[in-house]
């Protein structure tokens, strides 16, 4: 899951939190409606679920409340110690998208907020063919993170952070895997699912994909 990107997720655990609520302005509208995003994501999972990119383990204890087992997947090792402070009974597997063990259950729903972007376009396809081996008949990934309708909207979000001397955002925007919606409704379809996305804010949006 981009371990390239390990040092960065070290650096922000700490403040993390912080930065969800809105206390951070470069990323204040990419966090807004946090929690109806979250409560989103567990109103469309079923079943035993496998959370990748756990971080700090917002979403995770809102899928616990709601009566699911979850098998939590993050490469972190600070993230992991903050989501292990809040939720101490949870075991957490160091893995990411790619790389994790055989699970003890089937897995019913996939999730995860705001990660799957730290994969390239050919990482993201392996993941989801991956996943779709995994998933019953039944099963459902559901994603809610950063992507755009087009590259020029990216290129246009870019611009704007620049504007604002959101150098962090716009570096971050340039840096990571940010797809477009074609892109992700093509990767989804092509290894049988179908798809749908619901837009939450002017960066972030749900991934609905059943598997066919």
């Amino acid at each position: 899951m981009g371990r390239e990107f390990i040092d960065l997720f070290e650096e922000w655990a700490i403040d993390y939190d912080k930065s969800v609520v809105g206390e951070d302005p470069q990323y204040r509208e990419v966090f807004s409606n946090y929690e109806q995003i979250l409560d989103a994501v567990v109103g469309e999972s079923l079943g035993t679920v496998a959370e990748f990119g756990v971080g700090t383990g917002n979403l995770t204890i809102k899928l616990l409340k709601a009566g699911h087992n979850v098998f939590a997947i993050e490469p972190s090792k600070a993230m992991r110690e903050i989501a292990k402070k809040k939720i101490p009974s949870l075991s957490i597997i160091d893995g990411d998208f790619l790389d994790y063990p055989t699970f003890a259950e089937q897995i019913d729903t996939i999730v995860s907020t705001y990660a799957f972007h730290h994969l390239t376009d050919n990482e993201k396809k392996t993941a989801i063919k991956k996943f779709a081996a995994l998933l019953p008949s039944t099963g459902k990934i559901i994603f809610a993170d950063t992507m755009f309708r087009t590259v020029k909207d990216k290129q246009k979000k870019i611009a704007e952070a620049i504007r604002k001397s959101h150098h962090d955002l716009a570096d971050d925007l340039q840096r990571e895997y940010y797809p477009t919606i074609d892109t992700m409704k093509n990767t989804f379809e092509t290894s049988n699912f179908d798809v749908s996305f619901r837009q939450m804010n002017d960066f972030v949006w749900i991934i609905i994909a059943s598997k066919k």
